[in-house]
């Protein structure tokens, strides 16, 4: 029983640093999937840039605090056949343990794609 007790606030601890490092995980899976989503949207929709582009990735990252993710898409308008368009979305996170912020910085994920 002794054991245990001593060991309990260190094996919480780790439970809780897995469940926000998965956390963590899952968002910038989310971003980059986001990113890909509005990758494509500007590669095959030329004409309606880059609101329809913004606007995919934002729905394609539903399950983010929208206020919090970040948004690029370059070079501007209008894209030509053949030239690259770039999609890049940020996302804060911070990882907490017992209230303490063990890391926290900026989740960001790029993704190319020509323009068909």
């Amino acid at each position: 029983m002794v054991e245990f007790a001593l060991v309990l606030p260190l094996l919480a601890l780790m439970i809780a640093g897995i469940v926000q490092f998965g956390i963590t995980y899952n968002h910038y899976i989310t971003i980059t999937d986001a990113t890909r989503a509005g990758a494509r949207v500007a590669a095959v929709s030329r004409s309606t840039c880059p609101g329809n582009t913004t606007q995919a990735v934002r729905d394609s990252a539903s399950g983010l605090d929208q206020a919090q993710l970040s948004v690029s898409v370059s070079p501007g308008c209008p894209w030509a056949i053949g030239s690259q368009v770039t999609v890049t979305a940020t996302y804060p996170y911070s990882i907490n343990l017992a209230g303490l912020v063990v890391k926290s910085g900026n989740l960001t994920s790029t993704t190319k794609e020509r323009v068909e």
